[in-house]
């Protein structure tokens, strides 16, 4: 049950009720660290003594890459470091290690190849060292962030866009499972169209992704956070770091007469928005989306123009994901564990058109009193 001050008298298998205040999270691994719990049953445990030994092989039983190519492996002091840099250096690489060694306490900075000091040091290391690529590893190692040769990071969502070229030419008439907020070339390149690709959009969050992309039988399934579901023969359908950064590396080695730069700048280009997060309180903000969401359907079936252009498609799975004509969409969804909306635009045509679908988007959140100030705009 839940009160104002926190959650009280859960039961859930635990010896005696809690409370969940301020410490929460210190209660809850005392109580687990002291054995003050009652295992329902239907699972057991089994100790691997060689699992790292097995994992190394799983990732390295295969034949090495043909290009020299040399990575920066940024691990943040977490798990990745216990074997980024020795599988990558079994693959070929010259590996430049960063922040390898083991440390709960993240003496450097945040593990998250989303977050800027994690990726100026992965860029920093990259131009000093004149490698072909660094990755950075998040602290449980699940997902993995690119910093190009020049140094400039690709976005989850691009990145992810030039593995499925990548892909669609090695695996005929491949499918790919993308989450909402991640951009249209995945609909709209012309690589993935001649390749015979398909692309399912989905909802945003890990097991949701982790799922559907089984579901479907697809490839990959790329999430914007960096959570990348390699299916067999390419992995075990699960988000593992490493199982990425092998990805890219083999997409180098099939093309040995271009840098991740160019590969990059091979994409079409697009005008994307940040994530931006207009306050909306927990209790009301899907009613907010089901309102919004309802206005885009009725401008569909009508014929009715959205920032000048009809209406091409309509994704509903995880809030409103509305594409005009040329290509350009917004998006409007709730966040999942905040009390907010989460609004996305691009275009890949030009910024007024990404500008022009925000407007309109903008224009409707407008009239719901219960839409506060935006953390950005654009």
């Amino acid at each position: 049950s839940h009160n104002d001050n926190g959650w009280t008298g859960i039961k859930m298998g635990f010896n005696r009720p809690l409370t969940f205040g301020p410490d929460e999270m210190s209660a809850l691994k005392q109580i687990v660290l002291n054995g003050e719990c009652e295992a329902p049953g239907g699972g057991r445990y089994v100790f691997v003594s060689d699992l790292a030994d097995r994992y190394f092989k799983a990732l390295t039983d295969r034949p090495k890459l043909k290009r020299k190519l040399k990575v920066v492996a940024a691990c943040g002091n977490g798990t990745a470091g216990a074997f980024a840099p020795k599988i990558l250096e079994a693959l070929g690489c010259d590996v430049v290690p960063l922040d390898c060694d083991l440390d709960f306490t993240f003496p450097r900075y945040n593990p998250n190849p989303e977050d800027m000091e994690m990726l100026h040091a992965m860029s920093e290391a990259v131009l000093k060292h004149k490698a072909d690529i660094g990755f950075g590893f998040d602290g449980d190692g699940d997902r993995c962030g690119v910093v190009d040769n020049a140094g400039h990071e690709i976005f989850a969502d691009k990145a992810g866009v030039m593995l499925a070229r990548d892909l669609s030419k090695q695996h005929a008439n491949a499918v790919f499972v993308a989450d909402v907020k991640s951009t249209g070339l995945f609909v709209t390149d012309p690589v993935l169209k001649a390749n015979g690709a398909k692309a399912l959009y989905w909802k945003t969050g890990h097991s949701y992704m982790k799922r559907y992309t089984h579901e479907q039988k697809a490839l990959v399934g790329f999430e914007k956070s960096g959570h990348f579901f390699f299916q067999p023969p390419l992995g075990k359908g699960y988000d593992d770091g490493l199982v990425s950064a092998i990805a890219f590396l083999d997409m180098l080695d099939r093309n040995p007469d271009k840098t991740l730069e160019q590969l990059k700048n091979d994409l079409p280009k697009t005008w994307q928005s940040p994530t931006m997060s207009p306050h909306c309180g927990d209790e009301v903000k899907y009613g907010v989306v089901d309102r919004i969401t309802e206005q885009f359907k009725a401008a569909h079936a009508k014929g009715e123009p959205v920032a000048g252009q009809k209406i091409r498609d309509l994704v509903t799975v995880n809030g409103v994901r509305v594409m005009l004509e040329d290509g350009t969409w917004g998006l409007v969804r709730a966040s999942s564990n905040k009390p907010e909306l989460v609004i996305v635009v691009e275009s890949p045509v030009s910024e007024a058109n990404m500008r022009a679908i925000f407007a309109d988007i903008d224009g409707r959140l407008a009239k719901c009193p219960e839409v506060g100030e935006y953390n950005q705009k654009i």
